[in-house]
């Protein structure tokens, strides 16, 4: 299931939940209904009771859903086939409320894999968001790492906020901007 929906769900368990756009975390309780507004990238946007909630793809199963399998990488994979699965991973994480991936949106500024001695792999990556004062700003960063940290031989991962330079509509992918009507 992907992109937009108005699929009613009931809550099979309580979850966590993050408030849209605020970004304050809050629990949802068993027997909830509500509606799947959009799906996208493993993780789940929902309406309950007038607010939209942003729902992890770990906690697909309170809404009766799978969750995503972790990533698969190609035996003895290189620096650069782990690199190209980050930027696949990269592009499952969405804004919100906008329902574009955050690599197409252009908030990805740098992603650098470097190897480590035991055959494991450190990542950094730095991103940036539409609007400064974004509530969802460390939602989306929470949710690179988690989706980053999941790919075989990842050890550690960092996903740093910066602001230089500022984000603008010009640093989106074409399919971004005819996507979101901006072009």
């Amino acid at each position: 299931m992907f992109g937009h929906t108005n699929e009613p769900f009931t809550l099979e368990r309580d979850v966590s939940a993050v408030i849209i756009p605020v970004g304050e975390t809050l629990t949802l309780r068993e027997g909830t209904p509500g509606f799947i507004t959009q799906a996208l990238g493993g993780s789940f946007t929902v309406y309950v009771e007038g607010n939209l909630f942003r729902i992890a793809g770990a906690d697909a199963d309170a809404l009766g859903k799978d969750p995503e399998p972790p990533p698969a990488i190609p035996e003895n994979a290189t620096d650069s086939d782990i690199e190209e699965v980050i930027w696949n991973q990269l592009r499952t994480c969405f804004d919100p409320e906008i329902p574009v991936n955050i690599v197409d949106l252009g908030l990805i500024y740098r992603c650098e894999v470097t190897p480590l001695p035991d055959g494991q792999r450190s990542i950094n990556v730095d991103m940036t968001l539409t609007a400064p004062g974004c509530g969802m700003g460390e939602i989306l960063v929470q949710d690179a790492q988690e989706k980053i940290a999941v790919i075989p031989t990842v050890a550690d991962v960092r996903v740093e906020l910066v602001f230089d330079p500022p984000w603008n509509q010009s640093m989106m992918s074409d399919e971004a901007r005819l996507q979101t009507g901006l072009m």
